[in-house]
């Protein structure tokens, strides 16, 4: 018998029918002798639904009551399926994060776990019943109710799944697992049976939108085995393990990510001087703009160009700090590229083969793709490049790797 828990997502629960179909499920899993804690998202849509309706009072809600008001989305998702569970004989209790003691720190809207009270779900357990939960939420060491930030049921069930020495953590979701690239953009990409979680956590990272990263994160560091698989279709998915499985034999590359939403930012022709790049860069960071790719060049003149890239939705913030500061950096000039976008490789069998990249570089200029910017890692490598060439890269990079299905 195993010890389960179960994460259904918006799309999985967006419905009465499909909350009643979640219900089979559970009932079918329960029957095979396993013990099982499900954690839910709010319908789909919902949160957002509740969003508005905060800024229709306030343009800027205030962070405490706005976790009060988008934590009911899930308290309404784990009461009807404890419904549905009751319907079909099936014991189950729900419980919201405060009631089981998901305890979190204070900062509202965004909120991390701490620590698990995991006594109550287990005694739940214990007398053959279903423990629904609620995710995305918490509470803090005043009792105000707070949240995890966005996809973070995700991260609610993978610390449950850690609390309770769970023997796996199951993420259903749209999908039947994850893919060596988006199948939307690649028609034969392929279902991945295996992955590590360093490798996850980088297509995560770089774009991959399957799991959140946090919950990834959490995953690896308590050594949780996750499995990403369908709510709509019966497939064991996407086993997220170790790295030393021995049972694994790593390919060179697992997967190719990307993102779209991008901006390139050049400062040019600042001073080379000690401290030049933290006076360019620090008020950003300082902004709340999250900062990705960073290149510094030096030119023969003593002057260097610094160039960073941000989400585009921060690109004008970003022009308007950096325009600010420049006379007093001594930057010649700022530029702003908003049409660009990320391609990256990753793969654990980087470490112990050569070539990769010029590979990667060579399929780029057979496609009269050029490249922007270039990073590296042990198990990545990230490209920027014109954003109309994104999907011509993807399908490229994809079949010269031999990722096809």
């Amino acid at each position: 018998m195993a010890l389960l828990v179960q994460k259904f997502g918006g799309t999985s629960v967006g419905s009465v029918e499909r909350i009643e179909a979640v219900a089979d499920r559970i009932v079918a899993s329960q029957a095979r002798g396993d013990s099982i804690v499900v954690v839910l998202s709010a319908m789909s849509g919902e949160t957002n639904r509740l969003i508005g309706l905060a800024e229709q009072i306030q343009a800027h809600p205030t962070p405490r009551e706005l976790d009060v008001l988008v934590s009911t989305g899930e308290q309404v998702t784990i009461a009807l399926l404890a419904m549905a569970l009751h319907k079909r004989g099936c014991e189950a209790r729900s419980f919201t994060g405060s009631q089981v003691r998901i305890l979190t720190d204070s900062v509202h809207t965004k909120a991390r776990i701490r620590e698990i009270d995991s006594q109550r779900i287990h005694d739940e357990l214990d007398q053959g019943r279903v423990v629904v939960v609620a995710g995305f939420q918490g509470v803090d060491e005043h009792g105000n109710i707070t949240t995890l930030g966005r996809g973070g049921s995700d991260t609610s069930a993978v610390a449950l799944a850690a609390a309770l020495k769970a023997d796996e953590c199951q993420i259903y979701t749209d999908v039947k697992g994850v893919y060596t690239t988006d199948p939307r953009v690649v028609d034969d990409a392929r279902l991945l049976r295996t992955i590590t979680f360093e490798e996850m956590l980088e297509l995560a990272s770089l774009g991959a939108k399957v799991l959140q990263i946090r919950s990834v994160e959490f995953a690896g560091k308590y050594k949780v085995p996750l499995r990403v698989l369908s709510s709509f279709e019966d497939d064991p998915g996407t086993l997220i393990t170790l790295e030393d499985d021995k049972e694994m034999e790593a390919p060179i590359i697992s997967g190719i990510a990307f993102t779209r939403d991008e901006a390139k930012v050049t400062v040019s022709g600042v001073p080379d001087v000690p401290g030049v790049a933290y006076k360019v860069l620090g008020p950003v960071s300082d902004a709340g703009i999250e900062v990705d790719v960073i290149v510094q060049n030096v030119s023969a003149d003593g002057t260097t160009d610094i160039t960073f890239t941000v989400k585009r939705q921060d690109s004008q913030k970003t022009r308007d700090i950096v325009t600010r500061i420049a006379d007093s950096v001594g930057a010649r000039q700022v530029s702003v590229d908003d049409r660009i976008a990320k391609v990256s490789l990753v793969g654990v069998g980087m470490k112990s083969h050569a070539g990769i990249a010029s590979q990667m570089f060579r399929t780029l200029v057979d496609e009269s793709i050029n490249i922007q910017i270039i990073t590296t890692s042990e198990i990545k490598i990230s490209v920027v490049i014109e954003e109309k060439y994104l999907e011509l890269a993807v399908r490229s990079l994809h079949a010269a790797f031999g990722l096809e299905g």
